[in-house]
């Protein structure tokens, strides 16, 4: 068992003293007394905690062994597609360019399930075109000029984390107590050692594999509902394309690691309430059963250009969410602004106004 001198404060960091008077330990620096059994149990809190451990199980797919599938590669972005070989010539859907056969795959991984197209292509060309309604700042010439270079309804692929995360938090809380009398006023500040332990069971955590297709694009038109996933069968590639992976799972699980990590984190910070302060003093978050599924997620990729630019706009081909960005009108955006402006400064000057005349 340690010796008194080898207790520190939880609150202070101090060293730790027998107190005659009270016949607790107490911190000659802030004060703060403890009984010896809290202290104990504080130490053995301090002595298991562990740190974090996030690993994944990569092994155990299959490869692809279906002849009729292709490689297309962009010969400008260098993004590759998979099509059947009915496919006799395209173009990127990322970047509108013509691309060219490669050869058959190789080695590559084939999916494990495939979530089908609920929106067609018609769809899509519908919710480009109400995705610029109500654009105020949107350039009337894009608007009236504006013809869709290319939409291709593109099978993205997707590495999908599942894990059981167990986790366990130290939190350092304060309870602040303020009163007053004729004389003084007063502040009593209680500290506690907060601890929180639990389990939280992730499924198919998405993160896209390709380096072709902007990260925040993907993101902003989850969630996809994969329990309408099927089993991957090359079949489901007639009339569409499939982008093809080119960053494996374990070179993105620093991805699915920091969206877990900080589900849970705000998931165990939501359990502490009702105090003035608090403070994370070591969290630690391990991961059992953890694996990884290859999905083909459905997107339709609409391009247009507009004054020498590309513009990409993406929609969930499962539940018809649109995202994407548009150009801006400057001279617009400046109109708005000043009359915003003119607007304040009027609003100010009648207001000044009356306060002279009640007080004039």
């Amino acid at each position: 068992m340690a010796s008194l001198m080898e207790y520190k404060c939880p609150n202070c960091g101090g060293k730790i003293e027998f107190n005659v008077a009270s016949g607790n330990l107490k911190c000659p620096f802030c004060g703060t007394e403890y009984k010896l059994e809290d202290l104990k149990a504080y130490e053995e809190v301090i002595s298991e905690q562990t740190e974090d451990s996030i690993n994944w199980d990569t092994n155990g797919q299959t490869t692809f062994d279906d002849d009729n599938l292709k490689v297309y590669v962009c010969t400008s972005c260098g993004g590759e597609i998979i099509a059947d070989d009915t496919v006799a010539a395209t173009s990127c859907p990322f970047c509108n360019s013509p691309i060219i056969i490669k050869d058959n795959l190789v080695n590559d991984l084939k999916p494990d399930i495939v979530v089908p197209f609920k929106f067609d292509k018609k769809s899509a060309k519908e919710a480009f075109y109400k995705h610029l309604e109500n654009k105020m700042l949107l350039p009337k010439v894009f608007k009236d000029e504006n013809h869709i270079d290319e939409i291709k309804g593109v099978y993205v692929p997707f590495w999908l984390y599942e894990a059981d995360a167990d986790a366990k938090f130290r939190y350092r809380a304060t309870r602040i107590r303020t009163w007053s009398d004729s004389n003084y006023d007063y502040t009593d500040t209680s500290y506690y050692a907060l601890i929180r332990e639990g389990n939280i069971g992730y499924e198919k955590v998405p993160v896209d594999g390709s380096s072709k297709i902007d990260d925040e694009l993907m993101q902003s038109i989850e969630p996809f509902d994969i329990t309408q996933a099927i089993d991957f069968d090359s079949a489901v590639l007639s009339g569409f394309m499939a982008n093809r992976y080119d960053q494996d799972a374990d070179s993105l699980a620093n991805i699915a690691n920091d969206r877990i990590k900080q589900t849970t984190i705000n998931a165990f910070n939501s359990t502490v309430m009702g105090y003035n302060s608090v403070i994370c003093e070591h969290s630690s978050i391990r991961l059992n059963n953890g694996k990884v599924i290859y999905a083909l997620l459905p997107v339709w990729i609409l391009s247009t250009s507009w004054k020498d630019e590309n513009y990409i706009f993406a929609m969930n081909g499962q539940t018809g969410k649109f995202v994407g960005n548009l150009p801006c009108d400057n001279g617009v955006y400046f109109k708005h602004l000043l009359l915003r402006f003119v607007s304040i400064f009027v609003i100010l000057l009648v207001l000044s106004l009356v306060v002279y005349k009640v007080w004039g």
